[in-house]
C-alpha cells in the first residue's frame, strides 16, 4: 500500500559530542519518507530551492521514495541547525530559515492524493487542512507541537476531527489537553477526535493509547547515539509503513507498528542525520525486531 507524507524537506547543520554533519539531509518529511520505505511505496510532497544537492534527491529516489510532489522553488531551501549536549534529550536551536518553506503550499500529486495512507507533518494546521481538502485518505496520522497549540487552537481542533492517529509529546499532551497524567491526557486527546494517540517520551519509548487499551514500548538501549535529530519521524514513518504494508489497524497491528517505529528510529540514532537509515534493509529491520523481543520478553 502507498503512503503520502507532507512536511519539510531541509538542509540540517548538526553538532553532537560525537562530530558535526554539515548541511546534511534533513526535514521531517524526509526522515519520515527513508522510515517508511522499507515498508511501503512513499509519496513525499513538499519544497526544497534551487540549491538542494541532487545527491540528496538521487539517495530518496535510490530509496524508492516517489518525488513528483516535492517541488523546486527559486530560492534557498529551509535550513536548521542545532548542537546537542552530552545528555542528548538536551539540544539548543542555534539557527532557523525557512526560505522557501515559508511559502508553501502543499499541492499534492495524482500518487500522493490517492495514497490510503497519509501523514501530516508537523506544519501548520491551515496546511494540514489544506491538504485534507485534496484527498481522502483512509487512515491519516498526524504530527503537532507546542507552537501550533498555543496560536492556532481553532485550526488545530478542525485538523483533530480529520485523522486517526496523532503522534505528541507527553509535554504537547498536557499543553492540549491540561491534563498532568499522560494516560488522562492521551484520551482527553481522543475525545478530541483521533482514536489513536502514541505519545513519545524521547529515550523512554512512547505509550500507544487507543480505546481499548495502553501499550508501553521502549526505546531500544544503544551505547553508540551519534545524531538523535529526526528520531521521532523516523518512528512516525516506521509505525506508518507498517500499517500501510499490512493494511489494517487492529489493535494487534498497531502495537507491532509501535514497535517497528521504535526499531527503526534507533537505525537513526546511530548515524548523523539520514545515514543510518539510508544503509538498512528489511533483514536489519527483522534482526532488530527479534531482539527487541528478547529485550521486553519475560
Amino acid at each position: 500500500m502507498d503512503v503520502a507524507v507532507v512536511g519539510s524537506v531541509a538542509l540540517d547543520t548538526v553538532e553532537t559530542p560525537w562530530g558535526r554533519n554539515e548541511d546534511g539531509l534533513g526535514g521531517a518529511a524526509t526522515y519520515f519518507s527513508l522510515a517508511a520505505a522499507p515498508y511501503a511505496r512513499v509519496h513525499l510532497v513538499g519544497v526544497v530551492g534551487d540549491d538542494f544537492p541532487e545527491g540528496h534527491m538521487a539517495l530518496l529516489r535510490d530509496r524508492g521514495v516517489v518525488l513528483d510532489g516535492l517541488e523546486r522553488a527559486s530560492g534557498k531551501t529551509f535550513r536548521w541547525s542545532g548542537r546537542y549536549h552530552e545528555d542528548v534529550n538536551v539540544r539548543d536551536t542555534l539557527d532557523t530559515q525557512l526560505n522557501v518553506f515559508e511559502q508553501f503550499h502543499p499541492n499534492l500529486s495524482d500518487g500522493a492524493r490517492n495514497a490510503p495512507y497519509m501523514f501530516l507533518g508537523n506544519i501548520h494546521p491551515r496546511l494540514q487542512l489544506e491538504v485534507l481538502e485534496q484527498a481522502r485518505p483512509k487512515f491519516v496520522g498526524l504530527d503537532t507541537m507546542n507552537l501550533w497549540i498555543q496560536t492556532t487552537r481553532k485550526d488545530l481542533d478542525e485538523v483533530l476531527k480529520r485523522v486517526d492517529a496523532i503522534l505528541i509529546n507527553d509535554s504537547e499532551v498536557k499543553e492540549l489537553t491540561g491534563h498532568a497524567s499522560v494516560v488522562q491526557g492521551a484520551r482527553a486527546v481522543q475525545a478530541l477526535g483521533p482514536r489513536i494517540v502514541l505519545v513519545k517520551k524521547g529515550e523512554h519509548g512512547c505509550l500507544l493509547v487507543t480505546p481499548e487499551d495502553v501499550f508501553a514500548v521502549p526505546a531500544i538501549p544503544l551505547d553508540d547515539v551519534r545524531d538523535p535529530t529526526g528520531a521521532g519521524d523516523s518512528f512516525a514513518g516506521g509505525f506508518m509503513g507498517f500499517i500501510a504494508a499490512q493494511d489494517r489497524s487492529d489493535d494487534g497491528t498497531l502495537r507491532k507498528a509501535a514497535v517497528h517505529g521504535s526499531v527503526v528510529a534507533s537505525f537513526t540514532c546511530q548515524a548523523f542525520g539520514t545515514d543510518g537509515l539510508a544503509r538498512i534493509g528489511q533483514d536489519d529491520i527483522a534482526e532488530r525486531y527479534q531482539a527487541f523481543g528478547r529485550l521486553v520478553r519475560f
